[in-house]
């Protein structure tokens, strides 16, 4: 036949969100004004841990144009941020208020906000406030013995365990035991743009207005609404353009509370922007925990119980994630190997530090390097090759669904599909693995030390419950698709577009994307937790296919033929048994069921579809990262020469926007696996405040890396079969760096701690035999 359907899944289409940020058009935070706009400026904490004894604004407030001056004594009213999931009981003591009380517990807490006309006098006017602080000992390790939060509560806030299985019998009867201590530093998301909020009140409607939102609108909607005692339909949140969000971006922070309260108190506009200092030093710190694990195995490699127990440093408050990473990192840890028994226990513990919460794959690259390090040992124990123990663990295809009690952001752990070994032997054949191992041996003999490693490991993607959207088809033919997601520069409205355009049958350009804003549509997640896809991508399909069926029904009274034999292309209704027979377009359909058309019938007006997608687990893709790094011996730097990612994503609605994914997912594992790390003094002084001494990688230490994707191991848990890919390209990198690291100068398990700096790199060199 002459009519043939675009098929639009699959494809590497050009991104449709590019064309107003290539041509300056876009629209973040700080392109956003009101008119009558005051500016917020916020005075931070510069002790790590005191108590306030007294605060004076009188010299800030008499400076012209300073319109007001809060201290905790100012907004009583406004209670501390609770968390994203609402109230959790045991937890409430350690959320954080909006402005210090009695005490601040983190250098950058903060103390009092600055309302003026512009933002360099609200600047002045802070530096003018003065602020006595009685000093109190600092808490900056957090396996260190627990001290008083508050006269009720200790510095341990919680204790989470997770396990099944008889531990103990099985390291009794174990054939060897393999014990580590390993820590991961202290990092997080250092996104291009900063915070930054524009809050307006329209007494008029009697709506609070949020701009610059990201991450979870609808989440932090609720949250306002619950802190302002407000209804739903009074607060309304709209996302901008955003510079990069990985999972730091978006949550509800104070400064957003401030300035939502400021904008109703003084019925004016408040602008918010932090600088680069103020980032370092109150957005979300993540990763930092100390784990110390063991594994029993028998005289094969295979595991017989492996046995937890990590500090979590949570910093000074629980913040809106509650204890959702340590939580995760206790359910996540066995990773796509077969454990029979296991426990976790993890402590969560207060210390005089940045809060902490989520940054990108929160708790995979944690255990991922945990986990891989400890199959390394085993290996080096066993004297047995380490691909070898890896295959002898693996949960296989035939295992699938693999249950595990278990838990992951509240979910049981359920694995869906996947062969990872099959995966795992496409990478090492990318990579010519016996090849690589030659050409190491040479290189060795030289004198370089260089060396290969690899690490395997499943994410989790697709959080659930549920998720919904809205299309419409107008009188152009144009589609709109509704969603409650949120775009952080990932490629959303594109695959969103991609998968409508390819269920509907239209040009994937006709599709318009409507995304974080809360008055277009009651419900929605967000994006977090890699869910995007999954589920805002089924909730299309199933949208779709609805607008579809719909339409197909009145273009066969239209056409006047059997429905089975018409078909959509390209946006035109078309018969599909002849040639060159009559047809209608998508438009014209529309049309036909205006409220004011008399062919409307007894139809619902409208070419629209509201589209739910529920699933009551995740999806878990899973991948492989095969690192080559060359040590200098003179100076401890590591130079990454290769990179291999590997990863099965079930399918792909746009290749070339995973692979970007997968890319950008790595530099910033890079970072934190040689680079970036937030450093303390003993006091809580933070010693990497600016990028002069919070070390990122670079252009030139990026190597190129090689992406194999696979669509291998399609979900079944949705109806496109595709998994989420945001957070695959981190998640290993750490454990492939450190055991190529280790390979390169020849000391099996030397690398206990990431990052691996320069330091520490010679720290390790020096005790090297020979």
């Amino acid at each position: 036949m002459a009519n043939q359907k675009t098929s639009w899944i699959g494809r590497s289409v050009p991104r449709l969100e590019d064309a107003p940020l290539i041509r300056g058009r876009g629209r973040f935070v700080g392109d956003i004004s009101f008119p009558g706009q005051l500016h917020m400026r916020i005075l931070r904490s510069d002790r790590a841990h005191g108590r306030v004894v007294a605060i004076d604004t009188e010299e800030a407030s008499a400076l012209p144009g300073v319109v007001g001056i809060w201290t905790a004594q100012d907004i009583p009213e406004i209670p501390p941020i609770d968390f994203r999931e609402g109230r959790i009981e045991s937890l409430e003591a350690f959320r954080q208020p909006v402005l210090a009380t009695e005490h601040v517990r983190y250098v950058g807490e903060p103390v009092a906000a600055v309302f003026a006309e512009d933002p360099y006098l609200a600047e002045d006017a802070a530096e003018l406030i003065r602020v006595e602080i009685e000093p109190l000992p600092a808490v900056i390790e957090a396996d260190a013995p627990p001290v008083e939060f508050d006269p009720a509560h200790s510095t341990e806030a919680a204790v989470i365990e997770q396990g099944y299985g008889d531990v103990e019998p099985a390291f009794r009867e174990a054939h060897a035991v393999v014990e580590l201590d390993l820590k991961i530093g202290r990092h997080s998301g250092v996104p291009l743009e900063t915070r930054g909020v524009v809050a307006r009140f329209d007494a008029a409607r009697d709506r609070l207005e949020l701009h610059g939102a990201a991450k979870v609108p609808h989440k932090n909607r609720e949250a306002l609404a619950r802190m302002f005692g407000r209804t739903l339909s009074g607060v309304h949140l709209y996302e901008a353009h955003v510079g990069g969000g990985f999972g730091i971006r978006g949550e509800l922070y104070p400064e957003d509370v401030l300035a939502c309260a400021a904008a109703i108190r003084f019925d004016r506009p408040v602008k918010w922007i932090e600088d680069r200092r103020e980032h370092m030093l109150a957005a979300n710190h993540s990763r930092q925990q100390r784990h110390r694990i063991r594994a029993a195995v028998d005289s094969s490699g295979r595991f017989l119980a492996i046995d937890d127990e990590f500090f979590h440093d949570q910093g000074a408050y629980l913040r809106t994630h509650a204890v959702r990473v340590p939580h995760m990192t206790c359910g996540i840890l066995p990773g796509p190997y077969r454990v029979p028994a296991y426990r976790a226990i993890g402590r969560v513990r207060l210390t005089n530090k940045t809060p902490a919460a989520t940054y990108r794959a929160p708790g995979r690259y944690e255990t991922t390097f945990v986990r891989e390090r400890l199959v390394d040992a085993v290996a080096e124990k066993l004297g047995i090759d380490a691909i070898e123990i890896r295959r002898r663990n693996a949960i296989t295809p035939a295992e699938m669904p693999y249950h595990l009690p278990l838990e992951a952001l509240g979910e049981k752990i359920s694995m869906d599909s996947g062969d990872y070994i099959a995966l795992l032997d496409k990478a090492l054949d990318a990579v010519k693995w016996a090849d690589l191992q030659d050409e190491m041996k040479r290189r060795r003999s030289e004198g370089e030390l260089v060396g290969a490693g690899l690490a395997l490991f499943i994410e989790k993607s697709g959080l659930g419950p549920r998720d919904g959207v809205e299309i419409s088809v107008d009188p152009g033919g144009n589609v709109e698709v509704i969603t409650g997601g949120a775009s952080l520069g990932q490629g959303f409205e594109t695959v969103i577009a991609q998968i409508c355009a390819d269920t509907l049958g239209v040009d994937y350009r006709r599709v318009r994307v409507v995304h974080g804003q809360t008055d277009r549509i009651e419900f929605g997640i967000g994006a977090h937790a890699s869910r995007a896809t999954v589920m805002t991508g089924s909730a299309t399909h199933i949208a779709a296919e609805k607008v579809r069926a719909k339409a197909l029904d009145v273009a066969a009274e239209m056409l006047q033929a059997p429905e089975d034999a018409l078909d959509i292309i390209d946006g035109e209704v078309v018969r599909t048994d002849m040639e060159g027979g009559p047809s209608v377009t998508l438009g014209e359909v529309a049309s036909s069921l205006s409220p004011t058309s008399a062919a409307l019938g007894e139809r619902e007006p409208g070419l629209s579809s509201k589209g739910w997608f529920r699933s009551d687990h995740q999806v878990y893709p899973y991948g492989a990262h095969i690192a080559v790094v060359k040590v200098d011996a003179e100076t401890g730097c590591i130079a990454v020469e290769r990179f291999l990612a590997a990863f099965d994503i079930g399918r792909a609605v746009n290749p070339m926007l995973v692979k970007g994914q997968i890319i950008g997912g790595f530099a910033q594992g890079l970072g934190g696996a040689l680079y970036e790390e937030f450093v303390y003094s003993d006091t809580g002084e933070p010693l990497a405040a600016t990028f002069l001494d919070y070390q990122m990688p670079t252009a030139g230490t990026v190597p190129k890396i090689d992406v194999l994707l696979l669509e291998e191991a399609p979900s079944p848990r949705n109806p496109l079969g595709i998994k989420g890919a945001g957070e695959s390209g981190i998640t290993g990198v750490g454990g492939a760096l450190a055991s190529a690291i280790d390979d390169a100068i020849g000391m099996p398990g030397a690398v206990t701690q990431l990052p691996v700096t320069p330091q520490r790199m010679m720290s390790i060199l020096r005790n090297r035999p020979g």
